[in-house]
């Protein structure tokens, strides 16, 4: 197990939490946490290009001309892709771009994310993060104490005041334990989790 401080908002040291080995500590692979990046990144792209094809255009259903003795080009529809106004050919369509990653690489990738924050020294633990009021200047103050720059907030629940104070906040992002990922956590400077975040955490991926 690893020992880690628990903090006030003040920044004041009001205790001690064991971290897990098996969450916290673990080898880094590089190219693992890339994988979960990409996948990430991919699940969230909208995949909405589309262009209209033949069937997606009105009209064109009368032969433009009669096929022959006219000295032009024969036509069958005024919606060729060759006219103005026509088809496009092989043009993008909505799409998934989403591919499978195994649950347990999934885990695994988290875990490292976790263990290189810990490792760089950049995971702070906080007793409660909750605040009383919604109030920019109130999460600022606290930031401010706590030495934050560019922060990912982890907390075990919704806290309602907590993230309307944080929105409007530049290079911060508060979540929920369970809708952590790694691309969050890799994104920010700081780390920063609550205790019974902590908890649930391990409990979830020990």
């Amino acid at each position: 197990m690893i020992n880690a401080k628990v903090l006030s908002k003040d920044n004041q040291e009001v205790g001690q939490i064991e971290l897990s080995e098996d969450v916290f500590s673990v080898g880094v692979k590089p190219e693992l946490m890339h994988l979960a990046v990409r996948s990430h990144l991919a699940a969230i792209r909208s995949g909405s290009a589309e262009v209209k094809n033949r069937a997606k255009i009105t009209g064109g259903g009368r032969k433009p001309w009669r096929q022959k003795g006219t000295g032009r080009a024969r036509a069958g529809s005024g919606r060729s892709p060759l006219w103005r106004g026509g088809a496009i050919t092989h043009g993008p369509q909505p799409r998934d771009f989403s591919f499978k990653l195994n649950k347990k690489v999934r885990r695994l990738a988290l875990k490292m994310a976790l263990s290189s924050r810990m490792a760089q020294n950049k995971l702070m633990v906080v007793d409660d993060l909750d605040l009383p009021e919604i109030k920019t200047k109130s999460f600022e103050s606290v930031k401010g104490k706590l030495g934050l720059k560019k922060p990912l907030i982890v907390t075990a629940k919704k806290y309602n005041n907590l993230e309307l104070s944080a929105r409007n906040v530049r290079n911060t992002q508060v979540v929920t334990q369970d809708s952590i990922n790694v691309y969050d956590i890799l994104r920010h400077n700081e780390l920063v989790l609550d205790k019974q975040a902590v908890d649930a955490l391990q409990e979830r991926l020990s």
